[in-house]
């Protein structure tokens, strides 16, 4: 049974699946839609309307948590750690990642200049206390990649993307950020993820919602 995912193009939630899947050598078939036409058979079986979705023979699984949970417990490797504190800790910073994720989305889109300097300035801050809790890598627990790092990948992607244009400071005073960041570029599962044009999608999203973000990659362009 080839399992399906269901996404669109640029979605950071489906990348943390896609990943756990590549990592566990699941074959799967990727199926992007149009979220602004969304198809009616989508429609149908999405009780949010939101993507990503798993189609697991009959059954439909929605919520990127909940997918990566479902892999991880009926597919080896397992990605989690088996240590049940270690487990919770690692869930909580996942959802520390999510948080990271919305704070994008503003500086994405924002058309105010005091969101979008607040999202820069949180995300910095969250960064911060990332940095202090890593260790020596490459990973965010060390040798073992984990589904935290799964999530973070595609924090760290979007800013490969702005930074063809912009240099947001958010990696400032990092090191082991950086390493980590850069070790995960480079990891087969995460490279995969996407489309090959992504950075170049992601701009092009940019561009269209013409806010803060896109008028500073413009004036950076135009010096």
């Amino acid at each position: 049974m080839t399992l399906k995912l269901v996404s669109f193009d640029l979605c950071p939630y489906e990348q943390r699946a896609s990943i756990a899947l590549a990592e566990k050598n699941v074959p799967f078939e990727r199926i992007n839609i149009d979220l602004a036409n969304k198809p009616d058979w989508f429609k149908a079986i999405s009780p949010l309307g939101k993507v990503p979705l798993l189609v697991v023979g009959d059954a439909v699984l929605f919520e990127s948590s909940v997918i990566v949970e479902y892999l991880d417990e009926t597919v080896e490797p397992r990605l989690h750690p088996a240590d049940a504190l270690t487990k919770a800790r690692h869930r909580a910073w996942m959802e520390f990642g999510s948080s990271i994720l919305a704070n994008i989305w503003t500086i994405e889109t924002a058309s105010d200049e005091a969101a979008f300097e607040q999202a820069v300035a949180q995300v910095g801050e969250k960064f911060a206390r990332l940095e202090g809790v890593l260790g020596e890598g490459p990973f965010f627990s060390g040798e073992a990649f984990s589904v935290v790092d799964a999530v973070f990948a595609p924090v760290f992607r979007y800013f490969d993307g702005f930074e063809r244009r912009i240099d947001l400071g958010v990696f400032a005073g990092k090191p082991k950020l950086v390493g980590w960041r850069k070790a995960l570029a480079a990891r087969g599962s995460v490279k995969e993820a996407v489309v090959p044009d992504y950075a170049e999608r992601l701009l092009a999203f940019v561009d269209r919602h013409g806010g803060v973000l896109a008028a500073r990659m413009a004036d950076r362009k135009a010096a």
